[in-house]
């Protein structure tokens, strides 16, 4: 069994309140959640208005599985056009780990 997870630290542009930023990221999270179905949210930078910090975990028999997923992951939410994709980490846990 393998365990994957992705942080992707995200800037929006002109966001002027939480409310805003949370109808920006809820659809993200949506999208990602139902095209790849993985376990995903926003975790982290739930007070500031144009940062979020949004969390991808996958589980699979395969490493390689996990990583084409959490690249699929990642290069969706960068070709957002309304934000900017300022980081992105990943954790890779496997048998022999």
């Amino acid at each position: 069994m393998y365990v994957g997870a992705l942080e992707l630290d995200v800037l929006f542009g002109d966001v002027q309140s939480l409310k805003q930023k949370r109808s920006l990221v809820r659809p993200l999270v949506a999208e990602v959640r139902r095209k790849f179905e993985v376990s995903v949210a926003e975790a982290g930078h739930l007070d500031l208005h144009r940062r979020a910090l949004i969390g991808v975990a996958v589980v699979a028999a395969d490493g390689e599985h996990v990583r084409d997923v959490l690249d699929g992951c990642e290069r969706l939410v960068a070709q957002r056009p309304e934000l900017e994709l300022l980081s992105a980490r990943r954790r890779l846990v496997g048998p022999e780990d």
